[in-house]
């Protein structure tokens, strides 16, 4: 067992406006008592920052992002390093990984993890990793090489780009594995080792303090007034995955006498294409794109809307959404949503109980159950405060750390 309960948090990159489910997380772990340092494999590349990353007292520590551009850190850790009982067998596990993904990335997480071991603070004692993809490969090297134990967090692309074989090698070695939605815990389930018991199901959550009640009344808008339309907003990044095309045709398949409007928040690659599609539609006119936003003013936006959509898709190589958490912050203010029933968002919303769901890639079922919802206030009322209901009472994620809390600790129990 480690002596020191100072926790590494290994993270992709840090902090991300994309992530307030793993900021939050941070923040409620420390909370709670826990010791974090944080190491990121990129440095942040979004202009903003949401408050609670402010909040997080945890030093962040960058690894060296691409290993052209810090040579000799790189091989300074690798020949302070190669006299470690444990660097034989990593070099070996990284070898037997490269004959099977032969990539630039894959010597670039043993790099890195190179000189996570050689800048290792002295009093930390486990190695935690956010995403069981590059984090966790970095991670599991690293606990080869010092014996340190490692747990992971696996999410949605990680789990769902990631080689089945790799997965299987990743959640032998981890000493635990937490992940966010039933789909995600099942699969890994399949892919574990014999006795699976080590592999955890544990929702985000959203920590409610942060979108506590709304008590305000939403105007009973119906698509009929020109001068007061029915708002549509969506939160994401503009990626492939989010559906965002789908969306925007959905919306130019509506009533020609409907009057809505449409809010998109996020940044991402394909705003530009999306902007164009949209032109193409006719509808340009009808959509504001707001780029990155901040947690405050989200809120905000989601108090000034009448509806929530997002048309998530499963992609080409397998990448996915989980359980996106601005369906949950937008069910917490008692927001209708309406959504595509993949991945985990079927484990939040059940049709026609306290969301809209249809299947992916239908524009014409989408556009159907938009129109549903922008015509009836009533019934916009009454699925937004059932969804309000089930985040408050099921997805708090003060839940979620008590879970992880307990399993950090029950790793630290001095045994009887």
């Amino acid at each position: 067992m480690p002596h020191s309960r100072k926790i590494v948090v290994l993270l992709k990159g840090y902090p991300r406006l994309s992530e307030t489910f793993i900021a939050q997380e941070l923040l409620g772990l420390e909370k709670a008592g826990l010791e974090l340092l944080l190491v990121a494999l990129r440095r942040p590349t979004d202009k903003k920052r949401h408050a609670v990353h402010d909040e997080i007292r945890a030093p962040v520590h960058y690894l060296p992002e691409y290993l052209h551009q810090e040579p000799i850190r790189v091989l300074r850790a690798l020949f302070a390093i190669r006299k470690r009982p444990g660097f034989r067998k990593a070099f070996a596990q990284f070898r037997s990984d490269l004959a099977r993904d032969f990539t630039r990335n894959r010597f670039r997480r043993f790099g890195q993890a190179a000189v996570l071991v050689n800048e290792w603070p002295k009093d930390a004692g486990w190695l935690h990793a956010h995403f069981i993809h590059t984090p966790a490969s970095v991670a599991a090297y690293a606990s080869q090489i010092t014996g340190i134990p490692w747990t992971v967090s696996a999410h949605a692309k990680d789990i769902w780009t990631s080689k089945d074989w790799e997965l299987s090698a990743k959640l032998a070695s981890a000493r635990w594995a937490v992940t966010c939605t039933r789909t995600g815990y099942e699969h890994l389930q399949q892919l574990g080792p014999e006795d699976v018991s080590h592999i955890h199901l544990s929702y985000h959550g959203l920590d409610l303090n942060r979108f506590p009640h709304f008590d305000g009344l939403r105007p009973p808008r119906d698509g009929t007034s020109s001068e007061d339309p029915v708002t549509i907003i969506s939160v994401g990044r503009a990626v492939e995955k989010k559906g965002y095309d789908v969306l925007l045709k959905a919306f130019a398949l509506l009533p020609s006498d409907l009057r809505w409007r449409f809010v998109h928040a996020g940044d991402g690659g394909e705003r530009p294409k999306l902007k164009k599609l949209a032109h193409e539609l006719g509808i340009d006119d009808k959509i504001t794109w707001l780029g990155a936003v901040d947690q405050k003013d989200v809120l905000q936006a989601y108090r000034t809307a009448d509806i929530f959509a997002l048309a998530c898709r499963i992609t080409s190589d397998g990448d996915r959404d989980g359980l996106p958490n601005v369906l949950v912050e937008a069910a917490s203010q008692r927001l209708t949503c309406v959504a595509t029933d993949i991945s985990g968002i079927p484990e939040l919303f059940k049709d026609d109980e306290n969301g809209l769901l249809v299947r992916s890639e239908d524009p014409q079922a989408l556009a159907n159950a938009l129109e549903r919802a922008i015509r009836d206030p009533e019934l916009r009322n009454r699925l937004g405060q059932a969804a309000e209901t089930k985040v408050r009472g099921s997805f708090d994620y003060h839940s979620s750390v008590g879970q992880l809390k307990a399993l950090f600790e029950s790793e630290w129990q001095t045994p009887k």
